[in-house]
């Protein structure tokens, strides 16, 4: 491959990566630039291979936030959900091992060996519903809001458990990061307001 060439697609991949963060090889093939020049680029140090076919610059920030991202650029039909936005949002300290990433009844289940995920099935009407999208390591990434949130985990709650579902609730409530009336739209959204609403009546009237 000509020097010049080779030369054009490095200076193109590293406006890329400055540009959108952490990039899939599939990205960089769209734009023109091959597996060979991001392999070379990854032996001189000027790119870090994140886990496969996926990169970023050796400056990039790593924040405990870091998974999120890099998960969310491996199933970019996927949304942050569960435990993870949980997290995310500031509702617990704790940060789980896997990072739960929501995806569609049919779509495909992605392999991905880093970072650890655990997928969620959602519909598409509630894999839509409540979606923010927050810059994390330059990237911008899905995350279902506090009060999608709060309902998921009591949809979930056989899996994560009844006694997060409700802390959760509490301290969405009690910080306040969602309002009683959010909180009630998701919740009979998700078909679990008739399970929610006995807990959401008595935090609120302990306000």
């Amino acid at each position: 491959m000509p020097a010049a060439y080779t030369s054009t697609q490095r200076t193109q991949a590293l406006a890329l990566l400055r540009r959108r963060g952490m990039t899939r090889l599939a990205e960089f093939n769209a734009a023109g630039i091959t597996a060979p020049t991001i392999s070379r680029m990854g032996r001189a140090g000027e790119v870090v291979s994140l886990s496969r076919g996926l990169y970023q610059l050796p400056v990039a920030e790593l924040g405990e936030q870091q998974s999120l991202a890099e998960a969310a650029r491996l199933v970019p039909k996927g949304v942050i959900c569960l435990a993870s936005a949980l997290a995310f949002h500031g509702l617990t300290d704790q940060l789980p091992p896997k990072v739960w990433i929501a995806i569609g009844r049919k779509d495909w289940r992605p392999r991905v060996t880093y970072p650890p995920i655990r997928i969620a099935r959602f519909s598409d009407e509630l894999l839509r519903r409540g979606v923010e999208h927050r810059k994390i390591a330059g990237t911008s990434v899905p995350v279902f809001g506090v009060a999608k949130t709060v309902a998921d985990l009591f949809r979930y709650r056989r899996t994560v458990g009844d006694a997060l579902a409700i802390e959760d609730l509490r301290q969405a409530l009690r910080q306040p990061k969602a309002t009683p009336a959010e909180i009630t739209r998701e919740a009979k959204a998700a078909g679990v307001w008739a399970t929610m609403e006995p807990y959401v009546m008595a935090l609120t009237s302990d306000a």
